[in-house]
């Protein structure tokens, strides 16, 4: 079964929501800036919902461990 790529993205967007939160939570934890905790996870937000579109789009072409 293969994914469409609207489904990849959207699910690039539901997991970079969580992760981005998540990234920016222990930039202020760990620096105390509020500023730089919204600006790291927008940053990673941005790069890491690109690189996981190309990831998923990879993965999607490899038959390996699927079940038809």
């Amino acid at each position: 079964m293969e994914e469409s790529g609207k489904r990849s993205v959207i699910k690039s967007i539901s997991w970079r929501i969580i992760a981005s939160v998540t990234t920016s939570v222990i930039v202020f934890v760990l620096t105390g800036e509020f500023m730089l905790s919204l600006g790291a996870g927008f940053l990673d937000a941005i790069i890491k919902m690109f690189l996981y579109y190309i990831h998923e789009r990879s993965w999607n072409k490899i038959s390996w461990g699927r079940e038809v």
